[in-house]
């Protein structure tokens, strides 16, 4: 079986003597924090309205 996670490039683990990593972490880019477009907000409506109409069209209709 292959070992995906490359255990010969990981020294051991000492809890005694943790050290530090040599370099940052990459950044990272999440959702809150993306840069977003009109285009959508515009969708994210459209689908809340969609959402509306089936719940509460439906319910209302039967």
């Amino acid at each position: 079986m292959a070992d995906d996670h490359h255990g010969e490039d990981r020294p051991e683990y000492d809890p005694e003597h943790v050290e530090l990593p040599s370099r940052e972490p990459p950044l990272r880019s999440t959702a809150p924090q993306s840069d977003y477009t009109m285009s959508h907000v515009a969708t994210g409506f459209v689908v809340l309205a969609v959402g509306l109409v089936l719940t509460f069209g439906v319910a209302l209709a039967l």
